[in-house]
């Protein structure tokens, strides 16, 4: 998108200076008005020709020869580029449309319970929870609050907190659900989400690995710990991100979403007064 402007910025500037030279050429070899000579380039550039003012002397004409060729050349690459950023933010969109789809369909199948079994066994969750309690009346500003605090706070996990057994379970039930996902066409390299994917794998294979997940020494629990915190540092944030994106656009989906939140103890789907 980036080069796309450029290039655009590019061609408008040419076609300025074009069109600038080509009104100052007109004026001295045509002995045109100001404004004669900037309609004369106009119609040259674009090659209309309404044939109601055209070059009389071999200056003009020449002058003429050359709009035609470096101007006609600047103006279609304007359209072009300008065309071609317009459909480059229509598919972004289009793109964006779909990433979020495929987001809250990880939320609805898996998402929401590593969350909520992750923010149980998070230590220091009380010192943050209020500002992830979020209800129907927050705004921008209250997300990006929310988003503040989750920069700073560590994420760690006590994996004693953790029924490593039921998390095994539940990871390896949706086995291929998450090989679905890292096959989707609009999962992008090395973006946030599909780094989520990847940490989750992780752990669903470190637990694969591993016999009896009851008597495990505190080395191992350490380690596990670390693959639960990068399951849970990388969820937290798309979380937060997908509930402000249905606030915007899907407020029936945002209205669930708030009502099971995963760090609120009293979650409940069911509507009350």
């Amino acid at each position: 998108m980036k080069s796309l402007a450029a290039r655009l910025r590019f061609f408008l500037a040419a076609l300025c200076i074009v069109i600038a030279l080509g009104t100052w050429g007109f004026t001295v070899t045509e002995h045109l008005s100001l404004g004669d000579a900037f309609y004369f380039s106009l119609v040259t550039m674009s090659t209309v020709g309404y044939g109601d003012i055209h070059p009389t002397t071999p200056a003009g004409k020449a002058l003429a020869i050359l709009v035609i060729l470096v101007g006609t050349g600047t103006f279609l690459g304007v359209i072009a580029n300008a065309t071609e950023i317009m459909l480059s933010r229509r598919d972004k969109q289009s793109r964006l449309r779909k990433h979020h789809i495929l987001v809250g369909v990880y939320f609805s199948e898996l998402g929401n319970r590593l969350l909520a079994a992750f923010a149980a066994a998070d230590p220091q969750l009380a010192e943050i929870r209020n500002q992830l309690l979020v209800d129907p009346s927050w705004q921008e500003a209250d997300f990006a609050k929310a988003a503040a605090a989750l920069s700073t706070h560590p994420h760690a996990v006590d994996t004693r907190l953790v029924d490593l057994n039921a998390l095994h379970t539940l990871l390896g039930n949706r086995r291929a659900f998450l090989v679905g996902l890292l096959e989707h066409p609009t999962l992008l390299e090395h973006d946030l989400f599909t780094d989520h994917l990847q940490a989750v794998f992780h752990l669903a294979e470190e637990l694969v690995y591993r016999t009896n997940l009851r008597d495990l020494p505190d080395s191992d629990r350490h380690h596990l710990a670390g693959d639960m915190k990068r399951v849970y540092a990388t969820i937290v944030g798309q979380w937060l991100d997908y509930l402000q994106y249905l606030k915007g656009d899907y407020p029936y989906l945002f209205s669930l979403a708030v009502r099971i939140n995963p760090f609120d103890p009293q979650a409940s789907a069911v509507v009350r007064g």
